[in-house]
C-alpha cells in the first residue's frame, strides 16, 4: 500500500485536445503528431465531419464531443428565419456528422442527445443557446467522467507496476485526460509509479505517434514496442496488466476497439495476464448486436505507404479493418465512471 504522503504526488496539465473558443471549435491537429503540436480552426459541421474522417480527431469520446460541437456549429452560426428552418439545418449536419466514422458508438450517442435538447426548446435563440450549452456540457462531463474512470481503475494499481497498452486511450482520444491512460495517469497522481509500454499500432501508428508523446508529455515512464513484439514482451512475464480503452461495447461484453486489440488479449490470456478495458458508460451499446455493428474499413493508402514512401508493391489487394471484436471471456473486466464490470458482464450490467 502507498503511504501517499511518503511521495510527491503529481499534478499533470493534460493536453486538450478539442474545445469551443470564440464561437468556433478548436482541436488538435493529431496528423501531424508527434513531430508538431499544432491546432485547427473547424468553422461548420463539414469541416468537422471532415476532421473525423482523416482522422485529426480520433477516439470515441473525443469525436463524440467534436461531433456535438459540429451541431453546435450549425446552430450558432445559422441564420434561419424559423426554429422548422433550424432543426431541417441541424437535421442535415446530424446525417453529415454520423456518416464520418461508423463504428465508434459515442458519436451517434453525442448526436442523438443534442437532437434531443434542440427539440425541446421553442425559439430560434432557445434553440442555439440549448445547442451550444449542451454540447459544452457534455465536454465537461466527458473530463469528470474520465477522472473518476481513472480514479477507480488505478485501486487495482501498485507502485511499480508494468501496464501495457494498444493504440491511444489518453487525452487525445478524449476531451482531455484519457480512459486507459486516465487510469495511469490517476495512479500516478496518487504517488504511485507506473511503467508503460505501449505498442505501435500500425498502419496509422497511434501508439507511436500519440499514446508515446503524450505519456512523455506528462513525463510519465514509457516504451515503445513493434507490434509483432507483444507476445515476446509478454513472454517475460513483467507485465501486471493490459489496459486498453474501446470505440464500443455490446451488453454482451464484446469490445470493438483498434484493430490488433484482439490478438493482444489472446496473448494476454495466454500468459494469464489480465486484460482489462476502460470505457466510460457513454461507450457501451445497449441495443445493437455483433452483426448490426459496422467495422470500418480505411483507405488502402494507410498500409501501402508510410509518410509519402511507397512500401507495397503496386497492384498488391490491401485490406485495411480499422477495428477487431475482443470477444467477453478475454477480458478480466470493464473499467467505468461506476465501477469495475466484471463477468458475467451482460448478467452484471442488468444488475
Amino acid at each position: 500500500m502507498i503511504d501517499a504522503k511518503s511521495k510527491k504526488e503529481k499534478r499533470f496539465d493534460p493536453l486538450v485536445t478539442v474545445f469551443w473558443k470564440d464561437d468556433y471549435v478548436m482541436m488538435i491537429d493529431q496528423t501531424k503528431l508527434p513531430n508538431r503540436l499544432s491546432y485547427i480552426r473547424c468553422l461548420d459541421h463539414n469541416e468537422v465531419a471532415n476532421a473525423i474522417k482523416k482522422m485529426v480527431i480520433r477516439g470515441a469520446p473525443a469525436i463524440g464531443v467534436a461531433a456535438g460541437f459540429g451541431l453546435a456549429l450549425t446552430a450558432v452560426h445559422s441564420s434561419a428565419k424559423s426554429v422548422n428552418e433550424l432543426r431541417n439545418e441541424l437535421d442535415i449536419a446530424f446525417k453529415v456528422l454520423q456518416s464520418s466514422r461508423p463504428t465508434a458508438i459515442n458519436l451517434v450517442w453525442a448526436l442523438q442527445r443534442i437532437m434531443k435538447t434542440s427539440k425541446e426548446s421553442k425559439s430560434i435563440d432557445e434553440v442555439k443557446k440549448a445547442v451550444l450549452n449542451e454540447a459544452l456540457k457534455m465536454a465537461d462531463e466527458d473530463i469528470q467522467t474520465n477522472r473518476r474512470l481513472g480514479a477507480t481503475g488505478a485501486k487495482i494499481l501498485k507502485d511499480g507496476d508494468v501496464i501495457m497498452t494498444h493504440c491511444n486511450a489518453g487525452s487525445l482520444a478524449t476531451v482531455t485526460y484519457g480512459t486507459a491512460l486516465g487510469v495511469i495517469r490517476a495512479a500516478e497522481e496518487s504517488g504511485k509509479h507506473i511503467r508503460v509500454i505501449a505498442t505501435e499500432t500500425r498502419p496509422v501508428m497511434q501508439g507511436s505517434r500519440l499514446t508515446a508523446f503524450e505519456l512523455q508529455h506528462d513525463g510519465i515512464d514509457v516504451s515503445l514496442i513493434p507490434d509483432t513484439a507483444v507476445a515476446y514482451t509478454m513472454s517475460s512475464r513483467k507485465i501486471r496488466y493490459v489496459i486498453v480503452g474501446a470505440d464500443r461495447v455490446l451488453r454482451t461484453g464484446h469490445v470493438f476497439n483498434k484493430i490488433g486489440t484482439y490478438q493482444v488479449a489472446i496473448m494476454a490470456n495466454l500468459y494469464n495476464i489480465p486484460f482489462y478495458v476502460a470505457a466510460p458508460l457513454s461507450t457501451f451499446d445497449f441495443e445493437n448486436s455483433q452483426k448490426n455493428v459496422i467495422i470500418e474499413e480505411r483507405p488502402a493508402e494507410e498500409v501501402i505507404r508510410i509518410g509519402r514512401k511507397r512500401i507495397v508493391p503496386k497492384g498488391i489487394k490491401i485490406f485495411n479493418p480499422a477495428f477487431d471484436i475482443t470477444p467477453p471471456e478475454l477480458i478480466a473486466g470493464i473499467i467505468t465512471e461506476k465501477g469495475i464490470l466484471k463477468p458475467p458482464f451482460e448478467i452484471n450490467l442488468n444488475r
